[in-house]
């Protein structure tokens, strides 16, 4: 065999990215409430990451993270008026000087105009902002374009044609979704779908008397915070208040999941041209949200929240060629790792600069050639920034989560951030062990029984902090080291 015939095929690379999907909302994930062949197959065909968590539940913040693998505290993307210079490296400038073809296709939402444009591409078209799902306008390097039609068919169809358009050279194609973001409008195909009643989760009436004043404070209660837009149309009014509040989760549910209907349509349409093309076996396909989504749990609507419904992506990709198929990984993986991983696949070289981890080392090889390592990391953080905002008023705050407990520090100061009202509450912090209380209805900080745990927990958030580089805020106490 030639050295030629050696060289393994550099594969293709299909990435979509959703907003705010919830992986309660994906069959392969055991939903209640809807199902999702096509996310599936990727699951099915190579692994699902049952414990994937971002670094910080936004959208701009998150997206950052995915393309330049680095917290926000390192590329300074940490609110959602905060935007990427276009002078940091990411996985995309490393593929495409690498030799990759690349594209982008959808929901940028990293800034606009010189110093902020997507840069690194071939090809792109990305919506202003959030975009609209109907007759959408998109962003080009030549322009603005406005294509008629449902927002989340032409980000796919657009897709498609580029990556129809390829020769041999491997690329990489960005296909990143508006949906599901609020204020769910869904294609009229899907109007009359699920019409039957949705189940309520367990906690949709919780009361969060089991948590601090930052739970209590929070405006994202199904009930009280979703408006006529959101619903579109109001409800009955001989309801009384908790009649009321399960008639907008419906509402809510309903345009919620036909919107992700549609989504599920055009995954299985890429997964589709692949296979019909030979370029299935060969092709990195990956499929995730920008974060998770509160579909009801503790009464709620939106994510922020280091609670686990929030901080929980989807996570699935498949690899025919390298990847062993039907694979569940539990170990902690977050999205700063999504770039390295795909950089690694390529055969390309990771920045520098990158904080995230390798994934594949986590993987079966198709060859059954390569014993997978158990984890790659034994904590994770997270810290959200946008203080008291002037719609969801979610404290700023920071913290650990391990294989089993979680810990929160609730800073509650802006620190002159935009977008936040500079209101300063005292600190309060949080403790959930996850393994006896899993919906995150009591906190345990003050129990004598945790003591030990909450003082190793305490200082390993320190010193995660300053491994990764991040300035604890002035006001969290430096931490008691246990005497040796």
């Amino acid at each position: 065999m030639s050295a030629a015939q050696q060289t393994p095929k550099r594969p293709n690379i299909v990435f979509v990215l959703t907003d705010d999907h919830a992986a309660n909302a994906i069959s392969a994930y055991g939903s209640a409430i809807n199902q999702t062949p096509g996310i599936d197959a990727i699951a099915e065909a190579g692994v699902r990451f049952d414990t994937a968590l971002v670094e910080n539940a936004l959208c701009t913040p998150s997206r950052a993270a995915f393309l330049t693998g680095t917290y926000s505290h390192t590329s300074d993307v940490t609110t959602l008026a905060t935007h990427l210079t276009n002078d940091h490296e990411t996985f995309i400038t490393a593929l495409k000087a690498a030799g990759y073809r690349t594209a982008m296709f959808g929901k940028w939402h990293l800034g606009h105009g010189e110093g902020y444009d997507p840069v690194g591409f071939d090809h792109w078209e990305v919506l202003p902002d959030q975009g609209e799902y109907f007759d959408p306008e998109f962003y080009t390097p030549e322009g603005s374009v406005r294509f008629e039609g449902y927002v989340t068919d032409i980000i796919t169809e657009r897709a498609l044609a580029w990556m129809a358009a390829q020769g041999d050279e491997p690329y990489c194609v960005l296909v990143w979704h508006k949906a599901p973001h609020r204020p769910w409008q869904p294609h009229p195909k899907y109007a009359d779908a699920f019409s039957d009643p949705i189940p309520l989760p367990p906690t949709f009436f919780d009361d969060y008397d089991g948590r601090g004043t930052p739970a209590h404070h929070a405006t994202m209660r199904i009930a009280d915070y979703l408006t006529d837009i959101d619903l579109k149309e109001e409800p009955p009014t001989e309801l009384g208040y908790n009649e009321r509040a399960i008639w907008k989760y419906q509402r809510y549910m309903q345009d919620y999941l036909r919107c992700v209907a549609s989504v599920d349509e055009g995954v299985a349409a890429i997964t589709q041209a692949l296979r019909d093309r030979g370029q299935w076996d060969d092709t990195v396909t990956i499929y995730a949200s920008d974060q998770g989504f509160y579909l009801g749990e503790h009464g709620w609507f939106d994510k922020r929240f280091m609670y686990e419904e929030s901080l929980r992506m989807p996570f699935v990709l498949s690899y025919p060629a390298r990847i062993a198929a039907g694979q569940q990984i539990t170990s902690l993986v977050s999205n700063v790792d999504v770039g390295q991983t795909i950089l690694s696949f390529a055969g390309v070289e990771a920045s520098a600069e990158m904080q995230g981890h390798d994934l594949v080392p986590l993987l079966a090889e198709a060859s059954g050639s390569a014993a997978p390592v158990d984890a790659v990391r034994d904590a994770h953080y997270y810290r959200f920034y946008e203080h008291d905002d002037h719609m969801h008023h979610v404290w700023a705050h920071y913290g650990i989560r391990t294989d089993r407990y979680k810990l929160i520090y609730y800073y509650a100061d802006g620190m002159g951030l935009p977008n936040t009202s500079n209101v300063t509450y005292p600190p309060e912090w949080e403790l959930f062990d996850l393994q006896n209380d899993p919906f995150e209805l009591s906190s345990v900080h003050l129990d004598p029984a945790y003591a030990e745990i909450r003082s190793d927990l305490t200082l390993r958030l320190w010193d995660l902090q300053h491994q990764l580089g991040d300035t604890p805020h002035p006001r969290q106490p430096v931490p008691e080291r246990p005497l040796q």
